[in-house]
């Protein structure tokens, strides 16, 4: 649940409480489509899943420098390339993975957009751009050229209705809804309410609320909250990310205490708004598994049909990140 910070002055913890191409890439190379064989001979009720929302990073401080003010310290892991998230996807039957560009390198989203160039089928992006900045459309349209197929948006430091209804993210989401790029929203629940006027001023932007909008972050999974989240529902291109299992609720696995809330929002969004992702690498911090994320979904929620896990473990995601 890490959170790409415009100023990239936001911690983890703070975030959990409110190669060179050459030689970087070289082991890549054609990875993809072995990664693709590999996982459509594994067993399972649903194969070729999709993972929307998972991080990577590289020690390679060099090539792909830091955001400040972020040093090497602060990444933990050191290390979690491409290869190393797909360690733990693949075994569980996981093909291709939406990455979010990691706040550590703010608006430099090269390392993301190498990882799309070098795994060829496999990964989306998601990217961070500043909606401040000069020629927004054009740097808009250049990642989408590059494999983005959604930013990530959130109001780091700003008071909600500052950083949603300004013209700045005004601007990102007219362009969004001129793209089919979606609009995925780092947010907490206080800011579900303001996300439906948005909503409602731009239908043809898609939305994507990250991680059922932290509710539940706390400990304490509200009513009321998860009532602004299925409101969100009666704008027809907002989808929810069912994900970071390990940071909400009771927080431990196999994270069963989720599911009425999941069924909530399967009752509001229908299965087709709906899409699984892990949030790795801190869905396998000590004490969790990528397996026991995916499993949720795909073997202990009874009241899921094998078509809605199909829709949850691959199509919504499809749909909106692979289309």
């Amino acid at each position: 649940m890490n959170h790409s910070s415009t100023n990239a002055r936001v911690t983890r913890r703070e975030l959990l409480i409110h190669s060179a191409v050459g030689v970087a890439l070289a082991p890549w190379v054609g990875y993809g489509a072995t990664a693709k064989a590999e996982t459509e001979k594994q067993d399972g009720r649903v194969k070729g899943a999709i993972d929307a929302h998972a991080h990577v990073w590289t020690p390679d401080v060099e090539r792909y420098p830091l955001a400040a003010p972020y040093t090497p310290a602060q990444m933990q892991p050191a290390s979690f390339t491409p290869k190393q998230l797909l360690a733990h996807a693949e075994p569980c039957g996981v093909r291709r993975i939406v990455l979010i560009q990691m706040s550590y390198y703010g608006f430099d989203n090269r390392y993301m957009l190498d990882a799309i160039r070098g795994f060829p089928g496999v990964f989306s992006g998601v990217a961070v751009v500043d909606e401040h900045a000069p020629g927004l459309r054009g740097t808009m349209l250049d990642l989408k050229k590059q494999g983005v197929r959604g930013f990530r948006v959130h109001p780091a430091q700003q008071a909600v209705a500052d950083w949603l209804f300004g013209a700045p993210m005004a601007q990102m989401w007219k362009i969004g809804a001129d793209e089919q790029l979606a609009m995925c929203a780092l947010v907490n629940p206080e800011a579900l309410e303001p996300l439906d006027k948005m909503c409602r001023q731009f239908p043809g932007t898609r939305l994507v609320i990250d991680h059922f909008a932290r509710i539940g972050i706390d400990g304490t999974i509200r009513d009321n909250d998860i009532d602004n989240l299925c409101r969100l529902a009666r704008h027809k291109l907002v989808s929810v990310k069912i994900s970071a299992f390990y940071a909400l609720g009771r927080k431990k696995p196999p994270y069963t205490d989720l599911g009425p809330m999941i069924r909530r929002l399967l009752d509001a969004f229908g299965p087709e708004r709906l899409m699984w992702a892990s949030d790795s690498p801190f869905q396998v911090d000590p004490g969790h598994t990528y397996r026991d994320s995916i499993d949720l979904v795909r073997e202990r929620l009874e009241f899921l049909s094998a078509g809605d896990r199909q829709w949850l473990l691959e199509k919504t995601a499809q749909r909106v990140f692979f289309s």
